[in-house]
């Protein structure tokens, strides 16, 4: 069955029918309806092989994510929640998406260019930027559509989306103050992706607004994952004078953090505050209840798919593409892991 199949059975023209399956303009609506319903009783689709060459375009948005063995990056909860907003929209425009997972083996740039070479995807949202990233170069050569979730120093115009980390700093440093905290650690991710870096400086910068120091020793780079936490833990314990406080830049590691004070005899908020970083059901379901930013995964999630249609328009209209940066508000959500200074070392 294909459209010419289809149109001789509706005894309408094939422009007629191909309006209808696309939902496009100047098909009366008891025409739509009847077209829609022949096609689901023959069990026609559309050979999308053959519109995409036609169109030059494949109706695929692609998310690109760098997986690695022994750490995640921001979660699989994290990723799930935000992918779910962006298939929810780009579905409305008669998109879908695409996950392009690149291994913990490759190079992400050469991954990312079998991609862009091949065509697979009409434009791209990539996670994980790192602070030097020459996959933005690379797509902005290209001139195909492309978001960056997560800043770069990588020069260039180039629209980005990323959270609110000196927001989130500026609000948790300042709880832990006000609390009596004057010696805070901040664990955050021991390698070159870049949030973890503006974390640190952010909260850097908030500490000596308020005539504090962060420490060097104080800043524990470890897998953002529950072991990473542990040893997250295991260095805090050690450290003299020791922290009253620690913030995280991904709360899983939370979970090993309050394994590793389980062991030594120590209470989350009690001995040694811990505020977490986006509200995953991780610090939901771990007890004390961890203090936590709250945000919408969802929207954030249509957040980048509008964007990147609105990229998608543009260079089907041979119009410019205008810039989007965004930083994404978040909201802190106190628990009972931080708390009042209660040891006399602090």
């Amino acid at each position: 069955m294909n459209i010419h199949d289809l149109a001789r059975q509706l005894n309408v023209s094939i422009g007629t029918v191909s309006r209808a399956l696309n939902g496009r303009a100047g098909v009366h609506d008891d025409t739509r309806k009847r077209v829609l319903e022949k096609a689901r009783q023959l069990g026609y689709s559309p050979n999308q092989s053959g519109r995409s060459l036609r169109q030059g375009t494949t109706g695929l948005i692609g998310f690109m994510i760098v997986t690695n063995r022994e750490r995640a990056y921001r979660g699989e909860a994290f990723f799930m929640s935000v992918l779910d907003g962006l298939q929810t929209y780009l579905a409305s425009r008669n998109l879908e998406l695409v996950v392009h997972l690149c291994g913990s083996d490759q190079d992400p740039e050469i991954h990312l260019r079998r991609v862009v070479e091949r065509r697979l995807v009409d434009g791209i949202i990539l996670s994980q930027t790192q602070r030097l990233d020459s996959r933005i170069s690379y797509l902005n050569v290209r001139k195909l559509p492309f978001i960056a979730f997560g800043r770069s120093q990588e020069p260039g115009k180039y629209s980005w989306l990323d959270l609110d980390f000196e927001g989130v700093a500026e609000k948790a440093i300042d709880h832990l103050v006000k609390l009596g905290h004057r010696n805070i650690a901040v664990a955050t991710a021991a390698d070159d992706i870049n949030f973890g870096h503006v974390y640190v400086e952010a909260c850097r910068a908030s500490l000596a607004r308020r005539g504090l120091n962060l420490r060097d020793e104080y800043v524990l780079r470890e897998a953002l994952t529950e072991a990473g936490g542990y040893k997250v833990g295991e260095r805090l314990l050690a450290l003299g004078p020791r922290p009253t406080a620690v913030v995280l830049v991904e709360s899983t590691m939370a979970i090993g953090l309050y394994h590793k004070f389980h062991d030594a005899g120590l209470e989350a908020g009690r001995e040694i505050s811990v505020v977490g970083f986006d509200n995953s059901p991780t610090g939901d379901f771990l007890r004390p209840t961890l203090t936590q930013f709250q945000l919408s995964h969802q929207e954030l999630g249509r957040w980048l798919g509008e964007n990147i249609v609105t990229q998608l328009a543009s260079k089907a209209g041979n119009k410019r593409v205008k810039q989007a940066n965004k930083i994404w508000p978040m909201e802190m959500i106190a628990g009972e892991s931080s708390g009042i200074i209660r040891t006399s070392s602090a």
